[in-house]
């Protein structure tokens, strides 16, 4: 039996999986973000513990001899966050989530004071990285940063909590803007272009390898006969595509949680920082993944719903199976700022096209085609990186609307293909991880695709009536510095 747990930004799933890869029981316990000011989001790490905690609890009450056969864990986490820890591993302050804002101005300087960033990290400096938010730190709370003798991105406070040892996996850490993405291994001029040192660092290792053992007493607690092995783990996306199966170049899914992403498994770096595309190292060794990030997704939804007073299905049902026509009204999906292709933290989403006559559904319609418009900006940066996208699964909480799946197929003109569970991708993905970290199988035994359940294939007239619609989604876009 396997573990893989999840933490994601809304919450941490489980999922425990037997050795034929059948899902055997899940839990999840949702969690809460902090916004001290517009534009910053934060989340206190004894929380992730907590739900962490929670939901191996509950799988011991409902699936003790399972959980008790567990070998191997495997962890994935939300990305790019800096957890500061003091010299007793302690956490001074909240953890600055990987879609925070504040650090524009860091990321300036960032790049001044080390001109290679782009061309060794493969990325350009932004906000939700986790480099820009030290120097944050270091400008704004200098006690903060005087005292911090550990920074983790979430998963790994996770493991560390969880076995005692500070170790990151090179896909997580490619987020930070510290990792030399060829090497997969720390740059020490960019450590030094932010004050810090290895010293600082988590030991790395690749997310299929193993890592540290469970703490002998969080075994017993939850009825192991073995303290089991926990593999280096993936960042979310990364296991995402592990869970999926995409190892190998040509592949291509699309991810709708909380924030979204278009990304494609590559068998060497094709860098395209100026576009804000994005290169991390993927879970498994020799690998990476290009991928074109948007800062607000499923969560477009999620506001919706709270802007109605409705449920997410509510909203959703009057919708139907497919579009029909595009909705009248277009929606700019930049709630907190945007990734790909602008890399602005400062904008802000925008309905337009009201009327008297605008109803709820109409609304709607436009929030989910407006997350499939910023979707086709990410196709087009992977695009001129030299990366075709010509079909896509997807997974995360969105893929269970088989509507917003339409819409992508007819905004992107290309087929779309679903998943009976595409939303346990991450969690499955780390369970994945877990077990090749104790059998050391051959990854594409274990990598499988799962089976689609349904493609969903561009309409050509309704291609072409969103293409005629998207240059005017696109002029809503206007910088605001």
């Amino acid at each position: 039996m396997y573990l893989g747990i999840d933490l994601g930004t809304s919450a941490v799933k489980t999922v425990l999986v037997d050795g034929v890869q059948r899902v055997i029981a899940s839990e999840s316990r949702a969690l809460t973000i902090d916004s001290p000011r517009s534009g910053y989001f934060e989340q206190d790490p004894a929380q992730w513990i907590a739900a962490t905690f929670a939901t191996l609890d509950a799988l011991r009450a409902s699936h003790g001899q399972e959980l008790a056969a567990v070998e191997g864990i495997g962890l994935s986490g939300q990305m790019h966050g800096a957890t500061l820890l003091d010299a007793s591993d302690t956490p001074l302050r909240p953890c600055i989530l990987w879609n925070d804002g504040r650090s524009a101005a860091e990321c300036r300087l960032l790049e001044q004071r080390w001109p290679a960033l782009r061309a060794t990290t493969g990325n350009k400096a932004m906000p939700g990285f986790t480099a820009p938010k030290l120097l944050w730190i270091a400008t704004h709370e200098p006690e903060i940063f005087a005292a911090t003798r550990r920074v983790l991105m979430p998963k790994a406070y996770l493991r560390l909590v969880l076995s005692g040892e500070a170790i990151e996996d090179v896909s997580d850490a490619s987020g930070s803007l510290w990792l030399d993405a060829a090497r997969r291994d720390w740059s020490d001029a960019a450590l030094a272009a932010t004050g810090l040192s290895r010293a600082h660092m988590p030991r790395l290792v690749e997310g299929c390898a193993p890592a540290a053992r469970l703490r002998g007493e969080l075994a017993q607690r939850w009825g192991m006969v073995r303290r089991p092995m926990i593999a280096g783990g993936a960042g979310d996306n990364p296991a995402g595509a592990i869970g999926i199966g995409a190892i190998k170049p040509g592949t291509a899914f699309i991810s709708l949680g909380t924030s979204g992403a278009l990304l494609a498994p590559s068998d060497h770096i094709a860098a395209n920082p100026d576009r804000v595309v994005h290169t991390f190292c993927h879970a498994i060794p020799g690998m990476w993944i290009e991928a074109g990030a948007i800062l607000s997704a499923a969560s477009c939804l999620a506001w919706a719903a709270r802007l109605f007073g409705v449920s997410e299905a509510e909203l959703l049902a009057p919708l139907g199976a497919s579009p029909q026509a595009p909705s009248p009204v277009n929606f700019l999906p930049y709630l907190a700022g945007e990734r790909t292709p602008h890399d602005d933290p400062i904008v802000r989403g925008m309905l337009d096209g009201l009327s008297h006559g605008t109803d709820r559904t109409a609304i709607v319609q436009a929030v989910l085609e407006g997350v499939a418009f910023a979707l086709a900006d990410c196709r087009d940066a992977l695009g001129d990186a030299g990366i075709a996208v010509t079909e896509a699964d997807v997974i995360g909480g969105g893929s269970r609307s088989r509507f917003w799946l339409a819409v992508l197929a007819n905004i992107l003109n290309i087929p779309i293909h679903r998943f009976a569970d595409g939303e346990t991708g991450a969690a499955f993905g780390a369970a994945r991880l877990g077990r090749l970290a104790v059998t050391g199988e051959a990854i594409e035994s274990v990598c499988t695709p799962p089976r689609r359940v349904e493609t969903l294939e561009p309409d050509r007239a309704l291609v072409n009536a969103y293409a005629a619609r998207r240059p005017a989604w696109r002029e809503l876009y206007r910088p605001r510095h």
